[in-house]
């Protein structure tokens, strides 16, 4: 015989229905984004690509000491309410430390104190570097239905604090796992630091600004290693391509990829974009003395240089050289 109350039964009701709710809050998204319903598992191929060329980027290209080239990557699979970085917020500590110095220890720990912490991340991956601006690397990582963002960055060498990676890219599709995808990407600044050549020396932003994307006129200064004032946009410094990798009883088999090379580096410096490099000369030098006879015009002479040389069918550099009259000073 059933000797519970109403009121105890209504009590279990509404107990069960709260678990329930917390239950299926928790794999909510934070931000107000669609529920993945796919298949709680999906692997993927990520592959970096490099396109930092002389072509692309004539302006101070990095030749030596070292020379143009890109970290190893680093990146996590997570839920919405983790950031490993966010445009027009603050970096953090290990964001500052990777992008200034290469040092992934730091970021790494944020990231795995969030797992921890939130259950926010479901794995970490990396990929090593490439030796050269223009080549490719990849690596392998599982995203699960909860966890079906991806975030990574990759470290601009040389540089004063400036990257490049996506922020929260996610891969399901509702209640499916997107098959391929491609993203185009451009330099940022960490905020951390204020240089703004490739090999500029260290100097701390104080106050620390927010992440920024670094533009063909932003920062708008002629010394910035990626001001191109007649470009308005900047061509991709680097690609990303992630594909889903189809699983077989035994194992996952990747589909073709199309790369532009086959090996860690890509040969073919002939397919990137041309981009003008304009010369750059500096200012005037003082009139030199005016030389002449006495009774006469004299002509005097100042001088200027080549500051930066044209590439790519970028206008050439005007007179290095100017003559005025004058009256010669102290005749005898």
């Amino acid at each position: 015989m059933d000797t519970r109350t109403p009121a105890a039964a209504q009590g279990r009701a509404l107990w069960a229905l709260l678990l329930a709710t917390l239950g299926t809050a928790a794999g909510q998204p934070l931000r107000g984004d669609s529920v993945c319903t796919a298949r709680p598992l999906a692997k993927y191929r990520i592959t970096f690509t490099g396109k930092w060329s002389q072509t692309a980027f004539p302006k101070q290209y990095p030749l030596f000491r070292p020379p143009a080239q890109w970290s190893s990557l680093l990146g996590a699979a997570h839920s919405a309410d983790y950031s490993m970085w966010r445009e027009d917020q603050y970096a953090s500590n290990g964001l500052r430390d990777f992008a200034e110095r290469g040092e992934a220890w730091a970021l790494m720990r944020e990231i795995e104190a969030a797992g921890e912490k939130l259950q926010s991340v479901h794995e970490v991956f990396s990929a090593p570097a490439v030796p050269s601006g223009m080549g490719h690397t990849s690596t392998e990582f599982e995203v699960h239905a909860r966890h079906s963002l991806v975030s990574f960055v990759v470290r601009i060498v040389p540089s004063p604090d400036w990257f490049v990676g996506v922020d929260s890219l996610d891969l399901c599709d509702g209640n499916r796992w997107r098959e391929q995808v491609s993203v185009d990407l451009s330099p940022h600044d960490a905020g951390t630091d204020s240089g703004f050549t490739f090999s500029s020396p260290n100097f701390a932003t104080i106050p620390q600004d927010t992440v920024t994307e670094i533009t063909s006129s932003s920062p708008s200064h002629p010394a910035n290693s990626f001001y191109y004032p007649r470009l308005k946009a900047l061509p991709p410094i680097a690609r990303v391509t992630l594909v889903r990798l189809r699983q077989s009883p035994r194992a996952f088999v990747p589909p073709a990829i199309d790369l532009a090379g086959r090996g860690n580096e890509i040969g073919d410096g002939l397919s990137a974009p041309e981009t003008p490099l304009d010369c750059e000369v500096s200012l005037w030098s003082s009139w030199g003395l005016c030389e002449g006879l006495c009774g006469k015009r004299g002509a005097r002479i100042r001088t200027r240089y080549v500051r930066v040389q044209p590439a790519n069918h970028g206008a050439p550099c005007p007179a290095l050289q100017e003559e005025a009259q004058c009256v010669p000073d102290n005749c005898v």
